[in-house]
């Protein structure tokens, strides 16, 4: 069998381990993820209903899809998803966010496949899924090209990889870093390293190696004067995302 914790990076484990508490506080270390997480839901629901030919205005239009939701943290994406229909799984290497995202959903009644597993350690024991959501985890992993190969061991032929990220540039650093950890502190400094961020073409060469066929990248541009989030199509100097898929 395979190494099955091969992905994780133990100092990224532990830094998301010591917020794990914070997931649910709009006003917390998770700030930014809560400001952009209607962005990020936008996207991600838009891409799997036109892969998969679904009426976003009607009631369950996931319903019948099974999605993982790879480093769910707090369960911020793999609840909204869930009450679409889909069947959720969400996946975390730390197991503080799980009993974090585990509570919440019984809270509020939602009933979510949590679990603290790692995504080689699914691929090894068979799980297949019809999408794969992978947002802001790849800058933290161990070996970006390895993690990838086991999103794509994780999906369905024909099935779709949404994945987000930080590009590499003098921008980035400025925002994401030096920003968000040391002006508006909105993070602890250190979650983020620039040198482990990766740029959409290294991204996009990524998956197409991880036997994936992207298909749609845009950005998400922080707009300080309305305090939102938006899709952009030409701004990834960023925050960015990408959608793909595995050939049938």
């Amino acid at each position: 069998m395979q190494n099955q914790t091969r992905t994780v990076d133990p100092a990224e484990l532990a830094k998301f381990e010591a917020m794990a508490a914070e997931w649910w506080d709009p006003n917390g270390k998770f700030r930014p993820l809560h400001l952009m997480n209607p962005c990020r839901l936008d996207y991600i629901t838009k891409q799997i209903a036109a892969e998969f030919n679904r009426n976003l205005a009607e009631p369950m239009p996931f319903k019948g899809l099974r999605i993982i939701d790879i480093g769910c943290g707090g369960g911020l994406l793999s609840e909204p998803l869930t009450r679409l229909g889909a069947d959720v799984l969400g996946a975390d290497a730390a197991e503080k966010n799980i009993k974090v995202a585990k509570l919440h959903a019984e809270q509020d009644g939602l009933k979510i496949d949590y679990r603290a597993v790692t995504a080689e350690a699914l691929a090894d024991a068979g799980e297949r899924f019809d999408v794969v959501v992978n947002m802001e985890v790849v800058e933290h992993v161990a070996d970006p090209q390895d993690y990838l190969m086991e999103c794509s061991n994780l999906l369905k032929p024909g099935g779709l990889h949404i994945c987000s990220t930080i590009n590499r540039n003098a921008k980035s650093f400025t925002m994401a870093i030096i920003g968000a950890e040391y002006v508006m502190r909105w993070l602890p400094k250190g979650t983020h390293e620039w040198n482990k961020f990766i740029s959409p073409d290294e991204l996009f060469e990524f998956i197409e190696k991880a036997g994936m066929q992207p298909i749609d990248r845009k950005g998400f541009v922080f707009n300080p004067i309305s305090w939102s989030w938006k899709i952009s199509d030409r701004d990834l100097s960023v925050n960015y995302v990408t959608a793909a898929k595995k050939p049938a």
